[in-house]
């Protein structure tokens, strides 16, 4: 290798690829539960006579859960994927979230189990957290490391695509259930995905396996450069870079969460809206969503990645009180498109974010930093965010403090993006 040659790959598109199918079915898994969440779980793990606005908050608990485990998750394969690398530390989480998945397609309800059944619901999304916890960072380090440096934002968004495109399959099978018996949903309907999930996991280990390791990490351990323990590296090296990565990503992880998990139970309890007509409204969405990331990417790569989440941002704050207000309109044509326009929006913040967060740390513990940023923020804006709407809804009879938390996460997320590092690879070929 040059003295000043990066680390480069023959095979980004194929590791891009691994990344984006990869992400999917971690995040369909994710966001099954999330969708159940809102929907089911309040009635069959809570007890019997339980207010149903109680019920619904209990069960945004649950779902909070994930994230708190989600940093632990990042620490843990963060560790090893700076240690061993990020191949294995990915082979790992798609494994245990695959099997986490399935086995709450096999849990009993409160009727059938009493007090375990939440219990059990608690464990396994414990699990699951811990699962995508890992997970992110991995992906996103495996396709921006293999890309070269003028196209980082395009294939780094491959990881990206894998949220809209989870989130596309879990509401899209929701609203099938729903669709061919509504009822069905809250017998035995809701546990069809959470089953199927295993079929995708075996999909997604075979493409997995068939990945190089990066080239990044490859050349820091050819250099024996490799972290004896990376979290210290991190919080020694990194720590300001931390707390702005933390800072750069409440409406990544967090907004948009409002904007699809409460917004969907906030829909059908408050304003009467069907629940087949949200589920519809939220797969198109997600499906403008996953074809909007490729193509925002491709500007970020053309006119600044910062840019570009910039303007998403400033997209999201102008569209956060209109996507509420049209759920009482009656008109399924504006709710659809609003639904559309803010999953736009949050394409171009979310998108082009994972090379954002990617350079803002050295390569030698950047597994670990990236993970410690995402979860930390996804524990705290992601896994609050349903239930601090919830009871700021609950608590004022109003969803103008909802529209005015989205839209501080969102000025917060622009203040720490004017102020971020960038790293490129080229340290791991000079060092």
């Amino acid at each position: 290798m040059s003295e000043r040659t990066a680390p480069t790959s023959t095979h980004p598109a194929r590791a891009a690829v691994a990344a984006f199918v990869g992400t999917t079915i971690e995040w369909f898994d994710f966001y099954i539960y999330a969708t159940a969440a809102s929907l089911v779980f309040g009635t069959l793990f809570f007890p019997e006579g339980t207010d149903p606005l109680v019920g619904l908050m209990a069960s945004f608990a649950t779902f909070s859960v994930g994230f708190f485990a989600r940093p632990l998750g990042g620490l843990l394969f963060g560790h090893f994927g700076d240690r061993i690398g990020r191949k294995s530390a990915l082979v790992t989480t798609l494994l245990m979230m695959g099997v986490a998945t399935f086995c709450v397609g096999l849990l009993p309800t409160y009727e059938q189990a009493g007090f375990l059944a939440p219990l059990l619901l608690v464990v396994l999304r414990f699990v699951q957290g811990i699962a995508v916890g890992g997970e992110w960072g991995g992906a996103v380090l495996m396709a921006v490391e293999h890309a070269p440096e003028n196209r980082k934002t395009f294939y780094g968004s491959f990881a990206q695509l894998g949220n809209p495109a989870g989130a596309l399959l879990a509401t899209g099978s929701f609203s099938l259930i729903t669709a061919w018996d509504a009822d069905l949903l809250y017998t035995w309907g809701w546990r069809l995905p959470f089953l199927a999930s295993v079929l995708l996991v075996l999909v997604g280990l075979f493409i997995r396996l068939k990945v190089e390791e990066s080239p990044v990490f490859t050349a820091v351990q050819e250099q024996d450069r490799t972290a004896e323990l990376p979290v210290r590296e991190a919080l020694r090296t990194s720590w300001r870079p931390l707390l702005l990565g933390i800072g750069v990503l409440p409406v990544a992880v967090g907004g948009y969460y409002i904007v699809t998990t409460f917004l969907q139970a906030y829909g059908v309890t408050e304003t009467g809206i069907s629940e087949q007509v949200i589920l519809n409204g939220l797969s198109l969405a997600a499906f403008v969503e996953l074809v909007a990331t490729l193509g925002v990417s491709w500007l970020g790569d053309r006119f600044g990645t910062v840019r570009v989440v910039v303007i998403g941002l400033v997209g999201v704050i102008v569209l956060a009180l209109p996507q509420f207000l049209v759920l009482e309109s009656g008109s399924v044509a504006l709710v659809f498109l609003m639904l559309c326009l803010m999953r736009l929006a949050m394409a171009a913040v979310y998108g082009p974010i994972a090379r954002v967060l990617a350079q803002m740390y050295p390569p030698r513990a950047r597994y670990t930093s990236i993970s410690i940023a995402y979860q930390v923020a996804g524990a705290i804006f992601g896994g609050l965010s349903p239930l601090a709407c919830t009871a700021l809804y609950a608590a004022t009879g109003s969803i103008l403090p909802v529209v005015g938390l989205l839209m501080a996460m969102a000025a917060v997320s622009i203040a720490c993006l004017a102020y971020a590092p960038r790293h490129t690879d080229e340290e791991v070929a000079v060092a």
